[in-house]
């Protein structure tokens, strides 16, 4: 039996609580995919694959159903820390190609640092498989440019998740691209 994914949707969430699990647990409410036995799976983003809105990703799931998905999740229970985790996707122009999908936790970074890294990295994994030239010490705008440019590919989007620790707690952020069957 192959399963090929043709929809996929961004969802990302925020836990807070004095446990580190009922913390990531709560970010997975806040994400809306809680009732899900999630499996983490690589970087590819399927050929003729479709974003949906989260609302009707979430719709078309049952409670318990096994559902794949690639996730960025980073955790601190320091107060103040800044934590992060965005998951990134690069899309081919041939929408018969295959993308990527990239996973960034990090530390100190605010949301538009750590989007744009994420889709920094799904966009550099598609560029070299797609053979398009390029500086890999160019800065990421620059290098965004050139693969634009190039027309094979055609778009990236990221879905950042930032937020400060809090005294006491644990604070969990996720990230997450989640494939529909």
């Amino acid at each position: 039996m192959t399963f090929v994914p043709r929809e996929a949707f961004f969802t990302k969430g925020i836990g807070r609580h004095k446990n580190n699990l009922q913390s990531f647990e709560l970010a997975l409410r806040d994400a809306g995919i809680e009732k899900q036995n999630l499996v983490y799976v690589s970087s590819i983003f399927p050929p003729k694959c479709q974003i949906i809105s989260v609302e009707q990703g979430i719709a078309k799931l049952e409670p318990g159903q096994i559902t794949y998905c690639v996730m960025a999740r980073n955790a601190t229970n320091e107060k103040g820390r800044l934590v992060g985790a965005a998951v990134g996707m690069a899309f081919p122009a041939d929408e018969s190609h295959y993308g990527y999908i990239s996973e960034h936790h990090t530390f100190g970074a605010e949301e538009d640092e750590i989007g744009d890294f994420a889709e920094d990295l799904a966009s550099t994994m598609l560029a070299t498989t797609l053979g398009i030239d390029f500086d890999p010490d160019k800065d990421y705008d620059e290098r965004r440019e050139i693969y634009l440019m190039s027309g094979e590919i055609i778009d990236s989007a990221s879905a950042p998740c930032v937020t400060r620790g809090v005294a006491g707690q644990w604070t969990t952020t996720i990230s997450a691209a989640v494939f529909v069957p």
